[in-house]
């Protein structure tokens, strides 16, 4: 096996990272039906041609994990100015990690988040902030580990029959 990679991601990389943007789509629905879209058919080509966009987008970073020529993960984060509907000042943002469930627990979604940590300080953002599923208790992990600490809690209440 050879040693994980951190690199830009490519256009190469669209149709994996396509699929794994869609299991975190899955996974997010499966967290709170309700409060998250559910994935369709379309969801990986979707998610990939979103992220295609983002490829050319100066204020967006979008890495992969490469091990043994295979993408297992990806990270996808930005620079944010001044936000009064967040109360905040300019930041990097930190919108998907997601790595291949056959990766998890080897250090892969860890490095991610090194690298894009590391990328977006290069750029000036004076802090990260981001939202993660309440239930999404991996992640909380890695991401405390990782020195973040809790900022906000998102609060939904339905206004349809659904609920």
């Amino acid at each position: 096996m050879t040693a994980l990679a951190i690199r830009g991601a490519a256009v190469g990389d669209l149709e994996v990272m396509g699929r794994l943007g869609a299991l975190l789509v899955q996974e997010h629905h499966d967290f709170d039906k309700l409060r998250f879209i559910a994935p369709t058919p379309d969801t990986p080509r979707a998610y990939a041609a979103y992220l295609g966009t983002q490829l050319a987008n100066t204020e967006a970073v979008v890495l992969v994990a490469e091990q043994d020529g295979k993408v297992v993960g990806y990270i996808y984060a930005g620079l944010e100015g001044w936000d009064y509907m967040q109360l905040r000042g300019p930041a990097g943002a930190l919108y998907d990690v997601v790595v291949d469930p056959s990766y998890r627990g080897r250090g892969v979604g860890r490095a991610l988040l090194e690298s894009v940590i590391a990328e977006l300080t290069a750029r000036g953002a004076p802090r990260v902030v981001l939202s993660t599923a309440e239930q999404n208790e991996a992640a909380q992990r890695l991401l405390s580990h990782a020195g973040f600490r809790r900022t906000m809690i998102e609060m939904t209440r339905e206004l349809t029959e659904e609920s």
